[in-house]
């Protein structure tokens, strides 16, 4: 890994240090080359070293001397980017307004160097520590403290040190020391440079030794201020041989304080680059869009379909046959997928069948779940997106329920037109290629919308729950009746009292247990999907048990709330036979006004399928999954237009991308490895299994299930609905970036994670940036959860709102380049 990155993002050195020293030193500066596994290169890095030998006078065979041991680490860091990391020049500064900097130093030794370096430190009013101790931190730079070892040996615990990789190994960079250190009592942090008179050899790796940095800091620091950071920092200032030299020349304290913003500069200058690409990070900056574009009809579906049919066989038989086999991972998101399908489709099944009237109902919605989605498995583009019916189509249907009403107009007829006109649109979209314009949808908006969509299914859980709790807990009518007829089957059965209070309930109990399962299945599936960073049962277990998360938790709170609590009635979902599944919308019997406004109603409908289709399908698509099979979006737009035109005819629920289904899928699918930097741990996906047959086999299941209505599927309570869509809120803000900026708002500055953004953008601008997100997601829920039915049908317009508010708006509030480094992919 460090040979591939030789040669990015770090600075060049074309000689080695000895000509620095010629004049000032009277001889060459040695290099001491060690074995390395890297390959050879010129690019300057840093190493930080811990236990650095820096006086070797007295060999490991000394008689009389004790043997101890010594655990040595190396790893590498990157040179600071003065352009990008805020932090860079902050350090700078505040080193600069309270400068520690000795000149000319005649010490000669290691430990009076430092101790001439901390004693300024106490000398120094403005860098007062009252409870610290300097010779307790002279003693901790060094971890020799109580060695049974006879002799003055000094290992340094911690330093950076610039190094080239070279042929033969590594070449390190030996006019310069940087020694960092983190004290407890310490307040601040504290940077001393000591320019010694003349070069001193103070062991391998550190044979003439010029300039020592001492970097003094406390251990409860942001991570962009730790002590490393610091020394990072200035080491990258003096890995620069100009640089150095540069110093040696200079004769106050002045023209050294002018030297390092004069470098300060240069490096800026030097590090500027294309902000589309940045240490490895993306943003969604694309080439811009041209009108021809736009008229060159059915080419993006065709480079769709040319895109991925090479890879359509390998899409059924990968995981399945070769080396790398998933059967297991399959079988797993298989029946995550399964119950992820079903339960949304009977939840909004019951909806749309109150709000229709019997119209639409689960058997209806479960029926075009699985037509829809086996289709869209078969053929699509993107085979790991997730099709369902959605909160925002079932309060379309409701609205068309209360226009029909209205003006006494056929549902069916009117809700087939509305789909037509619908589909009619979504084809012209795919035809003159309008997914192009998701390239203007950057990442931030992505996540505004996908944090949208976690709310709608927080706020349909609270509403649901509420309706029970004003039914049966807070209705007096119905508790006194309940406790008359309770009085009365007391009264009249006399000695079988106990037989039949233990058969009637009293209202609030079913609305006090619909909490608690509500509740424990979030509990339980959260738990069990968290669980696979426990470190109980052994790794394929845990990660069985966090794919399985879902149907265990929902499964055992039907048990629970269905069995063993079963003398307490429940709120189950309304189960309707259907008397025909399929029965054609007699479409010419709609008058030409009614058609026409069904054209507009459709046209609101095409823009909601065209954000959300398009949306789902970059979330998905976004580069941290790791697809190889390449993209399909106007394909699968076009596909989508032609499983809702069927499904529109007959009376069945449209169906679209599904958000967070479709990233859980892609999650369920992956391989992940954790990382830990600073102390944070991150999840990484490795690999996807990117195939067909999961959506297959779960949308198959789905169809089956019709086979389980009304039972077992009816001792399902709606309070385990509720709960499963706060689990699936919860676990779709996983990874989402706004949600994490908002949680900064409440956490220490020491706790911040070393994120990207945290490195590259001041702090301030980060709060601005997420109250304005936050602003806007206000705005849009306004809309999309207002009262008022026809606001809420132009919410899709609200959506399409935020690409000027980000283009142009914005910048106006927030540098461009905070903006681009706060919407880079990491």
């Amino acid at each position: 890994m460090m040979g591939d990155n030789r040669g990015r993002g770090y600075l060049k050195c074309d000689t080695d240090d000895a000509c620095e020293n010629k004049d000032e030193g009277g001889g060459e500066e040695l290099f001491d080359t060690v074995n390395s596994s890297i390959v050879s290169g010129d690019s300057i890095r840093f190493f930080v070293n811990v236990n650095l030998d820096v006086q070797q006078n007295v060999t490991a065979e000394s008689e009389g001397a004790g043997c101890v041991l010594l655990h040595t680490s190396r790893k590498y860091l990157k040179l600071k980017n003065f352009e990008e990391e805020v932090r860079a020049h902050r350090d700078l500064d505040g080193f600069l307004a309270r400068a520690s900097i000795i000149l000319d130093e005649t010490a000669t030794s290691l430990d009076d160097v430092l101790r001439e370096m901390l004693k300024h430190f106490a000398e120094d009013s403005d860098n007062a520590e009252p409870s610290c101790n300097f010779d307790k931190i002279m003693s901790t730079l060094f971890t020799d403290s109580g060695a049974p070892r006879e002799g003055n040996v000094h290992l340094l615990s911690d330093t950076i040190q610039g190094v080239t990789a070279t042929v033969t190994g590594v070449q390190y960079q030996q006019s310069w020391l940087c020694i960092i250190c983190t004290i407890k009592s310490l307040q601040r942090r504290h940077v001393c440079i000591s320019r010694l008179e003349r070069p001193q050899n103070w062991g391998e790796n550190s044979c003439e030794v010029r300039f020592v940095i001492l970097v003094l800091a406390p251990p409860k620091m942001k991570s962009t201020k730790t002590a490393t950071e610091v020394g990072r920092t200035f080491a990258t200032m003096f890995s620069d041989i100009t640089f150095r030299q540069k110093l040696l020349e200079t004769k106050t304290e002045e023209e050294f304080k002018e030297a390092l913003v004069h470098q300060r500069h240069l490096l800026t200058v030097v590090n500027q680059r294309p902000s589309a690409v940045t240490d490895g990070h993306r943003v969604h900056n694309h080439k811009p869009l041209k009108l021809h574009e736009f008229f060159n009809v059915g080419k993006g579906i065709f480079d769709d379909i040319a895109r991925r049919f090479p890879v359509y066989a390998l899409d059924f038989t990968d995981g399945i046959i070769g080396t790398n086999k998933a059967i297991g991972k399959y079988i797993t998101t298989m029946i995550f997928l399964y119950f992820a399908c079903l339960l949304p489709s009977i939840a909004f099944g019951t909806l749309n069948d109150e709000n229709t009237r019997g119209a639409i109902d689960v058997q209806k919605t479960i029926v075009g779940q699985c037509i829809g989605g086996l289709l869209y498995a078969l053929f699509s583009g993107q085979p790991l997106v997730v099709l369902l019916t959605t909160a925002p189509l079932a309060l379309y249907i409701n609205v068309i329920q209360g226009i029909c009403d209205d003006y006494q107009l056929d549902f069916s007829v009117f809700y087939a037109w509305i789909g037509l006109w619908n589909s009619f649109f979504l084809v012209l979209y795919s035809l003159f290629n309008f997914s192009l314009l998701m390239k203007l949808f950057k990442r931030s908006t992505e996540e505004i919308i996908a944090l949208f969509i976690s709310i709608t299914f927080v706020l349909d859980a609270l509403k649901g729950i509420t309706k029970i709790f004003k039914k049966y807990y807070y209705d007096i009518n119905a508790n006194t009746t309940t406790f008359l007829n309770s009085s009365v089957e007391h009264s009249v059965s006399g000695n079988q009292t106990d037989v039949h209070s233990a058969t009637i309930h009293h209202g609030r109990e079913t609305a006090v247990l619909s909490l608690m399962l509500m509740l424990g299945t979030l509990w339980l599936g959260h738990t069990l999907y968290q669980f696979k960073k426990s470190p109980y049962l052994h790794a394929r277990v845990r990660e069985i048990l966090s794919d399985c998360a879902l149907p265990i938790s929902v499964l055992t709170f039907s048990v629970v709330g269905s069995y063993f609590f079963r003398e307490i009635e429940m709120s189950k979902f309304s189960y309707n036979p259907s008397e025909s599944l399929f029965t054609l919308a007699r479409i010419q019997t709609l008058s030409i006004g009614s058609i026409m406004s069904a054209m507009g109603l459709g046209f609101l409908l095409s823009m909601l399928f065209f954000i959300e289709q398009n949306i789902v399908a970059s979330l998905t698509n976004a580069p941290e999954n790791r697809l190889v099979k390449g993209t399909a979006y106007h394909w699968d737009l076009l596909l989508v237009a032609m499983i809702n035109t069927g499904l529109s005819l007959f009376g069945l629920p449209w169906i679209h991308a599904a958000f967070p289904h479709s990233p859980m899928h892609v999650r369920a699918l992956a391989y992940v490895e954790e990382r830990v930097e600073n102390g944070h741990i991150y999840e990484t996906i490795v690999s996807v299994k990117e195939t067909r047959l999961t959506t297959l086999v779960a949308n198959f299941l789905v169809g089956l299930s019709l086979l389980l209505l009304p039972f077992p599927l009816h001792l399902i309570p709606k309070p385990v609905l509720y709960g499963l869509f706060l689990y699936i809120a919860l676990t779709s803000i996983d990874g989402n970036q706004l949600f994490e900026r908002v949680a900064l708002l409440l956490k220490e500055q020491t706790a911040y994670p070393p994120t990207h953004y945290i490195r590259r953008v001041p702090q301030r601008k980060i709060h601005y940036f997420t109250g304005l997100q936050v602003l806007q997601l206000l705005i849009l829920c306004g809309f999309g959860m207002s009262p008022l039915p026809y606001m809420k049908m132009i919410f899709p317009l609200i959506m399409i709102g935020m690409i000027p508010i980000r283009y142009n708006l914005l910048p106006r509030i927030i540098e461009s380049k905070y903006l681009d480094a706060m919407d880079a992919e990491h």
